[in-house]
């Protein structure tokens, strides 16, 4: 039986992108279910499943699986020949190491700047806690790219799950503007680049549902009119 992978509106929901990302790089096939957050259809798609209606969740039979981060050590263990995290030791433990700081750290960072793949890119002012976050998100890359970056594009040379967990985090340093080191802009670039990131970014493109509270300086956003227009 095929896994399923049911997620979150693509324009807002980084915790959705993360597994999805690492799960497509890897080659690793999946079917999948958008459902738009806040609404009786997210409601209805995650009744009875015992996830805290929360996205994303894998579904693989009988077994499911929540959050970003379960997800893909699960489909690292089922899928061990697509080397999802990197197969040096050395390399694997930094790797998880800084995914586990990302999906428990930097709530200033998300606060201040949520992904929205659809708003034109436009300078936002930083708090402190934001700022803090970003030094330590470029510390991270920097190092990373410097011990086991060698001759690729991405954190441990080639995409793994780090990657996945750190692209949400490199759109919005473009979407809001943030100057960054030249080691954490190319790799933001790189990640933009990406094919699978590319991929999910135009679907993002052409969602209409709005989630008002993720649109910073509302009603900045393009194509999308507001909703009591």
């Amino acid at each position: 039986m095929a896994l399923k992978l049911i997620l979150g509106n693509r324009n807002y929901s980084s915790w959705s992108l993360r597994p999805w990302l690492a799960l497509k790089a890897a080659e690793v096939r999946f079917e999948e279910q958008v459902v738009p957050l806040g609404t009786d259809m997210f409601t209805a798609a995650l009744s009875g499943l015992g996830t805290a209606d929360r996205v994303p969740v894998l579904m693989d039979g009988t077994v499911v699986v929540w959050d970003s981060l379960a997800i893909i050590e699960y489909v690292a263990e089922r899928y061990t020949d697509r080397h999802i995290w990197p197969t040096d030791p050395a390399a694997r433990a930094m790797a998880r190491s800084i995914s586990a700081e990302m999906h428990s750290g930097f709530s200033g960072l998300r606060r201040l700047l949520p992904m929205n793949l659809w708003r034109p890119v436009e300078v936002r002012p930083l708090d402190e806690a934001a700022t803090r976050g970003i030094e330590r998100v470029s510390a991270i890359w920097r190092a990373a790219r410097a011990r086991f970056g060698g001759s690729g594009d991405f954190l441990f040379g080639r995409f793994c799950a780090a990657d996945a967990m750190y692209a949400p985090v490199a759109s919005r340093l473009l979407t809001y503007g943030v100057e960054l080191d030249p080691v954490s802009t190319a790799y933001v670039a790189a990640i933009h680049a990406q094919p699978d990131f590319c991929a999910w970014r135009a679907a993002a493109l052409k969602e209409t549902w709005v989630i008002p509270e993720d649109e910073v300086d509302w009603p900045v956003v393009k194509r999308v009119a507001a909703p009591d227009a």
